[in-house]
């Protein structure tokens, strides 16, 4: 469906939305949608650091005893 729109197809979109929309409106939405990126990419990180800490948390010791050792 949106296959071959290209280049003309997509300024004509951009133009439409501004005329709409307005300069201060849209540049405030895309603010919003950089925050929203950020957010999203702080809480992965976030999760995968939280998986990583329960892991080494549940690594099983393997060193040996001090009454072990010859």
């Amino acid at each position: 469906m949106f296959n071959n729109i290209g280049l003309p197809g997509l300024l004509l979109i951009a133009v439409v939305v501004l005329v709409l929309f307005g300069k201060g409106k849209v540049s405030s939405l895309m603010g919003e949608v950089g925050k929203g990126i950020t957010a999203f990419k702080k809480g992965v990180g976030d999760g995968n650091a939280e998986i990583e800490a329960q892991k080494a948390a549940e690594a099983k010791d393997v060193t040996p005893a001090e009454k072990d050792k010859v």
